[in-house]
């Protein structure tokens, strides 16, 4: 196609200097986004691996997308993920899910897990794409993103991937 060039994104582990841009980035994807010191919290933790995605030669932009792990030595769950609203249907986050499982493999993780509101159908598909199966759901698990209180809270399902 004339003008076309497909975007291209490298993931890198998160850096401190992102961490701002990624509350800023969770802020704008979540009804309670995450503060740049909950990030930081969770960076500290030797169990926790933040992935953060830019796009190639676009360093200044600041991060694209990002996906937040947590692992023991045989299984691990994806906290939380998202993509910047502009590079949405690009496979960034195919791209950040794959990077994931390759570093899980890597170490040996056997299972890997998730919750994502029912609702949120792209999501699903992408997670059907590499394999989760939904094993469960947690009505209610997720705030509304209406302000009203009386607003119903979405259910979560539950997915795993055997990565074995």
């Amino acid at each position: 196609m004339l003008g076309f060039t497909k975007k291209e994104f490298v993931v890198l582990d998160a850096v401190p200097e992102d961490y701002a841009a990624l509350a800023n980035l969770h802020a704008r994807n979540f009804p309670r986004g995450w503060s740049t010191s909950e990030l930081e919290a969770l960076a500290g933790q030797s169990t926790v691996t933040i992935l953060s995605a830019r796009l190639v030669g676009k360093p200044r932009l600041g991060p694209a997308a990002f996906n937040i792990i947590r692992q023991t030595d045989h299984e691990a769950e994806i906290l939380s993920i998202a993509v910047d609203t502009t590079y949405r249907r690009s496979g960034l986050g195919l791209q950040l899910m794959r990077d994931a499982i390759r570093r899980l493999q890597a170490d040996r993780v056997e299972t890997l897990m998730l919750e994502v509101d029912a609702t949120n159908v792209a999501a699903i598909h992408m997670y059907d794409k590499l394999g989760f199966e939904t094993v469960g759901n947690r009505p209610g698990y997720y705030a509304a993103a209406s302000d009203d209180p009386k607003a119903n809270r979405a259910t979560a399902l539950v997915m795993r991937l055997e990565l074995n």
